[in-house]
């Protein structure tokens, strides 16, 4: 009896050795690999669904991810409901978001995404990994589960959990989760390879515009960049402007403007400031080209505010920080086009503006590229911040003096909600 226990024991040993032997790491041997494999990391290719559960329903948008060593990104998020795709692009030029549908081009001064993480880059994840001494482990079938802190623009995000392939260490998916544990952005990767041989063609602005050879647009210069100081003082404006500043103010008045300030601006100001058109995302050219530097009739309405004939259809936010109601709407005329003004009042104090701006091929986008979940966007100014993005022709803005980025990213998603249904 006795040997035939014996014989049983070494029988589960070896089983047990022959287990390891086909994969099975501790957490540190995997921390290890991962270093490696990071430092070797010529290009990957990703695809997948990203959900986002920020809403009252669930928003699924498709991920097509590449990289290419040393600084060549391409990221593709795709709405299947409304056929619409954007698409950030890094490369020599610059960082770049397209629509294409729309043939609209926002370029960015930034170094991202190295001052930024995304839930479907594997740098990212990988280094959220490396980073975390408090890192958890476990093992998942054919995956190594790590347990790690997030480390977002979206403050509400406290911890995620990435599912490595135990073969090559690729991601298969990936949660993220707020401070009670709710899942609020899940990644699922249906092929995941590295070693991908990209075409530079790839990264390129012109062929994923889709711009005939030759017709590539001219790109506009950052404010810094141009010499173009009359945008500078735009976001500080907006804070102190009253009813006699009105006439003056640019984009950033909304937050603090008064129904008598939306009605009686005219456009003889606006020839005070020719250049300043250059920061608005969709409004930065009447003619596909990114600058006008001597200004032109159509600018004598650009940053207008005012009562407007034409009939917009707005879209309210479904989500509300707490101590927080709406305070009033009213039809506006902004940058010259026709808008929706909606202002918020209570423990926060903001305001929401939506437009249909017109159609250009490239402007230069002021303020930092944020990741909104179902787009990019950008946040610009200090003590006043404005969240900008533009979303199946629409551009929405939100600028508030104490509203945090978290909140306002959680009012646009749930704008975003409501225009999915």
């Amino acid at each position: 009896m006795r040997r035939r226990f014996s014989l049983l024991a070494a029988i589960l040993l070896c089983l047990t050795a022959v287990l390891a032997a086909c994969g099975t790491k501790d957490a540190e041997s995997v921390v290890k690999d991962l270093d490696k494999t990071l430092s070797n990391l010529d290009s990957y290719h990703g695809v997948g669904k990203m959900t986002l559960y920020t809403g009252q329903q669930p928003l699924e948008y498709q991920v097509d991810v590449s990289y290419q060593k040393p600084q060549y990104y391409r990221i593709a998020l795709t709405n299947a409901k409304k056929d619409i795709t954007q698409i950030v692009l890094r490369n020599d030029e610059g960082v770049f978001v397209l629509t294409p549908r729309l043939n609209k081009v926002f370029r960015f001064q930034s170094d991202w995404p190295a001052n930024q993480g995304q839930v479907y880059l594997y740098q990212t994840l990988v280094q959220s990994i490396l980073l975390d001494n408090s890192r958890q482990f476990a093992v998942d079938n054919d995956a190594y589960v790590f347990d790690v802190m997030a480390n977002y623009q979206n403050g509400s995000l406290a911890r995620q959990k990435i599912w490595l392939n135990k073969s090559d260490y690729a991601p298969s998916k990936v949660e993220v989760s707020d401070a009670n544990a709710a899942v609020m952005v899940s990644v699922q990767f249906d092929k995941f390879e590295f070693g991908s041989k990209l075409e530079k063609s790839v990264f390129d602005t012109q062929t994923n515009m889709g711009t005939p050879a030759g017709d590539k647009p001219t790109t506009a210069l950052p404010d810094d960049e141009s010499g173009n100081t009359a945008t500078n003082a735009n976001e500080d404006q907006a804070t102190n402007a009253n009813e006699d500043q009105a006439t003056n103010t640019t984009d950033d008045q909304a937050t603090n403007t008064t129904d008598d300030q939306a009605t009686n601006t005219n456009t003889e100001n606006q020839s005070e400031n020719p250049d300043e058109t250059t920061t608005s995302p969709d409004n930065s050219a009447t003619n596909g080209n990114a600058t006008n530097e001597e200004g032109s009739s159509d600018q004598d309405a650009e940053g207008a505010l005012g009562p407007v004939n034409n009939v917009f259809t707005a879209m309210e936010p479904s989500y509300l920080p707490d101590g927080v109601s709406e305070k009033d709407q009213q039809e506006i005329v902004f940058g010259g086009n026709a808008g929706i003004m909606i202002r918020y009042a209570g423990a926060f104090d903001y305001t929401l503006i939506q437009t249909q701006p017109k159609d250009v091929a490239v402007s230069a986008m002021k303020g930092d590229l944020i990741d909104m979940g179902f787009t990019y966007g950008s946040i610009s100014g200090d003590e006043q911040k404005t969240l900008t993005w533009t979303y199946d022709g629409t551009e929405f803005r939100i600028t508030s003096g104490n509203l945090p980025e978290n909140e306002m990213l959680k009012v646009a998603q749930s704008v975003q909600g409501e225009m999915s249904k």
